[in-house]
């Protein structure tokens, strides 16, 4: 297993190595393995946790809390993920894709939500923008 500094981490996801280390504190990234010096070794997995955090932040806007939900019901649909791929039981199986459909579902949910205020802020700015668009033509005339 290749294991990567913070700062390879840092440079990869393009975050500070203070922000991933506030991440890791706050709960939102696993606390990665430590060498005998103390240094933090992340491993493939925590770079692809915080690229998902980085395009929940960047990308659908979501605030530090909606990050941690989305994140809790990430890491949710990974253990059902993991069961489902454990187990040979027909009716477990589908147990667990019911789990994993609601999951999904949840975080479809937040981005849902997340996007109404975008087009609704959208929506308010459009207005503003034909005001002024009418503004000045009417001092054209």
């Amino acid at each position: 297993m290749n294991t990567y500094k913070i700062d390879d981490v840092a440079k990869e996801v393009g975050l500070t190595k203070r922000t991933i280390r506030y991440y890791e504190e706050i709960g939102l990234l696993e606390a990665p393995d430590r060498s005998e010096g103390g240094t933090r070794l992340y491993a493939r997995e925590h770079i692809d946790q915080l690229k998902q955090i980085v395009n929940a932040r960047d990308v659908l806007g979501f605030s530090l809390q909606e990050i941690q939900d989305f994140v809790s019901i990430s890491r949710k649909l990974s253990t059902h993920h993991q069961g489902f791929l454990q187990t040979e039981d027909n009716m477990l199986k589908k147990q667990e894709l019911q789990e994993m459909e609601q999951i999904i579902r949840d975080q479809l949910h937040l981005m849902d939500l997340k996007l109404a205020k975008i087009a609704e802020f959208r929506q308010i700015t459009e207005l503003k923008y034909k005001r002024v668009q009418a503004a000045l033509e009417n001092m054209s005339k």
